[in-house]
């Protein structure tokens, strides 16, 4: 399911159904995106998901900018 698939992306070690993830010797570990989910939120930002099935996916970091006097 898609939407499942969406809302279980940044957690460590998940993988979307194997037969929709190409190749087998380009698969990856699962950690991609939990990595990414630890290393944005460690800058006090924040990354997020917005998917439309068939259409595409779009991922958003937001980081803080800090103002320099």
């Amino acid at each position: 399911n898609p939407i499942e698939d969406q809302e279980r992306i940044f957690e460590r070690f998940y993988q979307v159904d194997p037969a929709r993830s190409g190749h087998p010797s380009t698969r990856g570990t699962g950690l991609g995106l939990a990595i990414v989910k630890h290393a944005v939120r460690q800058f006090g930002g924040n990354v997020a998901v917005e998917s439309v099935w068939g259409q595409g996916t779009t991922m958003i970091v937001q980081l803080p900018v800090e103002q320099h006097a």
